[in-house]
């Protein structure tokens, strides 16, 4: 499979972030016209319900270990049923800035096993992968990306992380992502042969705009490879999921590696699929584990009859303007 090739020839819902010009004008908005632009209407894609599997993979320094994990957790995922199939981030080296380097690959250049791998999965097991996050490479770059593969083995889209994880809260936990990592420009909304998804990386899912923006795009499901820690974890993981599915009315699937007692960062793990009405489907512990459930999309046009939120949203209201004062 020629990745690079792939990879120019994606079909991608991409579109930059907040590069709003200063220039726009202020104009009076209804009810009826509650987006500016308006939201695209929900893709007519019915498969009907499907399964969906989120494999809470366990991670060593063994990167071909890692790979053959998850390729072996992508097939059994399959051959239970499953059509789409999840990883967490990060899933083939440890989360740690001076192992993203090493483990980086260029897969423009098709020099990428991590990628290929799941491309081959993706095709002979007949499913929908969204490929967790693997360190990527273009240049003097390196990125926090996923990687999406068709049922043919295609690469449809890369998302590349657009919020970088720097955080430091003293005696609990201190990371910086971007003393080695560089941050993604785009939001990435791709077209599945399953339906439409919005692609975040962990700590994207702290910011709601992005979220909303994807299912103003249409997406019928947010899914989050991350990998909490133990201080935000236990407090925030499943807040900030369920949030995101029920402040848009979509699923949201998201997927952690699994915890390794003997890292120098242990994830909280807590795989779960999230309903559009919030409701937990499936979850784990922090364990490895494969998360199956089935997901309905008709489920979303049915929730957003009874709460028409979308209709209802006053975006006359939302648009900053800094007004000067008068004297």
């Amino acid at each position: 499979m020629n990745l690079a090739a792939i990879a120019t020839t994606a079909v991608v819902l991409g579109f930059s972030l907040g590069r709003r010009g200063a220039s726009m004008q202020r104009t009076k908005t209804t009810c009826s016209a509650s987006r500016i632009p308006p939201a695209k209407p929900v893709p007519s894609i019915s498969n009907g319900p499907f399964k969906v599997a989120l494999c809470q993979l366990s991670v060593s320094a063994d990167k071909q270990s890692n790979i053959l994990r998850a390729d072996q957790a992508i097939r059994a995922a399959a051959s239970q049923g499953a059509r789409m199939v999840v990883l967490p981030e990060m899933w083939n080296c440890p989360y740690a800035n001076d192992s993203f380097p090493v483990y980086a690959e260029d897969i423009e250049a098709g020099e990428a096993p991590s990628a290929s791998m799941m491309s081959k999965a993706a095709e002979e097991a007949g499913v929908v992968v969204v490929g967790g996050s693997i360190p990527e490479r273009v240049g003097d770059c390196l990125y926090n990306t996923c990687c999406v593969f068709s049922t043919q083995g295609n690469l449809l889209a890369r998302h590349r992380k657009t919020h970088l994880f720097d955080i430091d809260i003293p005696g609990k936990v201190t990371f910086k992502e971007s003393d080695c990592l560089t941050q993604g420009e785009q939001g990435t909304v791709v077209d599945t042969e399953l339906g439409r998804l919005g692609i975040g990386i962990c700590f994207d899912v702290r910011f709601p705009d992005l979220s909303a923006v994807y299912a103003a795009r249409g997406a019928q499901m947010l899914v989050f490879p991350g990998a909490f820690n133990m201080t935000t974890g236990p407090l925030h993981w499943q807040l900030l999921h369920q949030a995101r599915a029920v402040d848009n009315q979509v699923y949201v699937a998201c997927c952690s590696p699994a915890r390794n007692m003997d890292a120098s960062y242990q994830a909280w793990g807590h795989s779960m699929l999230i309903g559009p009405f919030a409701e937990i489907l499936a979850s784990c512990e922090h364990e490895c584990a494969t998360v199956m459930a089935e997901v309905d999309f008709d489920q979303i046009v049915e929730r957003r009859t009874n709460m028409p939120l979308e209709k209802q949203r006053r975006g006359d209201l939302y648009t900053l303007v800094d007004n000067k004062a008068q004297h």
